[in-house]
């Protein structure tokens, strides 16, 4: 199942996909889904991100070839930091390159929704049990405050600095699945899920004895290799396979 959250003529609706439709559900998409006689084509409603996290938890260097363009060792374990709700934005919302950055680059990374049970403490074994689904997202970075900082906060913090969607899939299987990012249609990087350093269950597990995981939480998976810099009027788009196209405009604040 496709769940997004759109705005349409009547106001603000998760819904399910189907197809080119979209169908109003009632409420929360946690609780029983419960379709309505609302119906739109996706193409005449405008799609949000699919959820509001409280936090957005990200892995770095979680590819070894990304590890290894920066000059960087893969870490002996989950190498974490955080992203602020506020920088999380939806399909199509453009990505807004701060003054106080010459670099700012993309990163298209796999996206893990916790569902309604959370996650504290919990083991490999159960951590699968947490996902609510999967989505695209792009964990956007100032690399040159990256480097500058000598921590991520500010690097990857600003506004707009975490697109997420179009949608999450609630049933796709992303053990192997393709990882893709096109900047004006030119392909700038290409992986797979199967190449994770750490795998999906045993992110889970370790973030969440580190952190309660909440409902609607998104852990970032980390990206393969590739990244390289946007500037304004670029186009980029983040591709997985089975989860969908995220695409954002870029312009200068």
């Amino acid at each position: 199942m496709r769940i997004a959250r759109f705005v349409h003529p009547g106001g603000m609706s998760f819904g399910v996909v189907e197809g080119e439709t979209i169908v109003a559900i009632e409420g929360h998409p946690f609780a029983e889904i419960k379709k309505t006689d609302q119906r739109w084509a996706v193409a005449d409603v405008r799609l949000l991100s699919p959820i509001l996290p409280s936090k957005v938890v990200c892995v770095g260097r979680n590819y070894v070839d990304h590890a290894a363009e920066h000059g960087a060792e893969v870490p002996k374990e989950p190498l974490l930091f955080l992203k602020p709700s506020t920088s999380v934005i939806g399909p199509n919302d453009p990505i807004r390159l701060p003054p106080q950055s010459k670099q700012v680059e993309h990163e298209a990374e796999l996206a893990v929704v916790i569902g309604v049970t959370g996650a504290r403490r919990v083991d490999r074994a159960d951590a699968q049990k947490a996902v609510f689904g999967y989505t695209c997202a792009n964990d956007v970075t100032a690399r040159d405050l990256q480097r500058s900082d000598g921590q991520w906060t500010r690097a990857k913090g600003f506004d707009s600095f975490c697109p997420i969607g179009p949608w999450i899939d609630t049933a796709v299987d992303v053990s192997d699945a393709e990882v893709r990012c096109e900047v004006n249609e030119e392909v700038r990087q290409l992986g797979r899920t199967s190449q994770m350093v750490f795998d999906v269950p045993t992110l889970i597990s370790y973030v969440s004895h580190v952190m309660t995981l909440l409902p609607g939480d998104v852990i970032l998976t980390g990206t393969p290799a590739g990244v390289s810099p946007l500037k304004d009027g670029d186009l980029v788009s983040v591709q997985i396979a089975g989860l969908g196209d995220l695409r954002n405009p870029v312009l200068t604040l």
